[in-house]
């Protein structure tokens, strides 16, 4: 299982949405078809540009609970204090990769920023 994990101000576009997904997964080499869901924390679950940008994929977005995120925290690479005050995390989009992810998930990198938008890729534990 591949997990694109986003975070994002506020009103953000599904268009930047998607290029900070497409963009995220060219740093690692990867293209669309290898993700399996988009994840966010339960704080951006009524951000319509993510919802969109999971239809437009044709992919389920999960939306992770506080605890959930608040558990794999811990193993997020980036860290921001904005993002700590505001979510309880370090990183939103690699917490949320990482817990939708499920147990033994690993991030492939740290977040990719663009813009408005952060990205993160994990992939789940019972991977080659």
């Amino acid at each position: 299982m591949m997990v694109a994990g986003i975070g994002s101000r506020k009103g953000v576009s599904a268009g930047e949405v998607l290029a900070a997904v497409e963009t995220a997964l060219e740093a690692h080499g990867l293209t669309m078809t290898a993700l399996s869901a988009l994840a966010t924390a339960s704080l951006k679950q009524d951000e319509k540009a993510i919802l969109s940008a999971g239809r437009e994929l044709a992919l389920p977005v999960v939306i992770v609970e506080d605890e959930a995120l608040r558990a794999a925290s811990s193993r997020t690479i980036s860290r921001s204090n904005l993002s700590q005050a505001h979510a309880g995390t370090p990183s939103v989009s690699e917490a949320s990769a990482l817990a939708a992810a499920g147990a033994g998930a690993k991030l492939l990198g740290p977040r990719t920023v663009l813009g408005p938008v952060t990205c993160a890729i994990a992939i789940g534990g019972d991977a080659p």
